[in-house]
């Protein structure tokens, strides 16, 4: 498919729209548009929470059933997971692109207004 049909109006706008937005999850733009974060399924995501919560299990049984004398164990560090700050990184440094919702409008940090508040909760 050749994207200057959409100029020569052999593509409708409609149809280009459709295209763009069933992209591949893995596909160019979407690794442009939200990094590494693109590369992660929920399967990736739910994979590495279960390593975390093992690892925490692991810890606590080792920390209880650990000597009286021994010093005690740090804690485990978590997977580190696309999109979101590394421990090892500083918390004024941006944590990646901004997510863009399915309305293509950036979230903004505010919050929901009063009127949007208001009509949620009816």
């Amino acid at each position: 498919m050749d994207l200057l049909d959409w100029h020569r109006g052999r593509l409708s706008s409609r149809r280009l729209v459709v295209l763009v937005k069933h992209l591949p999850r893995d596909g160019a733009l979407n690794r442009e548009l939200h990094g590494e974060a693109a590369d992660w399924s929920v399967t990736d995501h739910l994979l590495a929470s279960a390593v975390d919560h093992l690892a925490v299990a692991n810890w606590m049984f080792a920390a209880v059933n650990r000597d009286e004398d021994a010093e005690p164990m740090d804690p485990p560090e978590p997977l580190v997971r696309p999109g979101l700050p590394s421990p090892d990184r500083d918390p004024a440094e941006p944590a990646g692109p901004p997510v863009v919702p399915p309305s293509g409008q950036p979230e903004t940090a505010t919050g929901p207004s009063a009127a949007e508040l208001a009509g949620f909760f009816g």
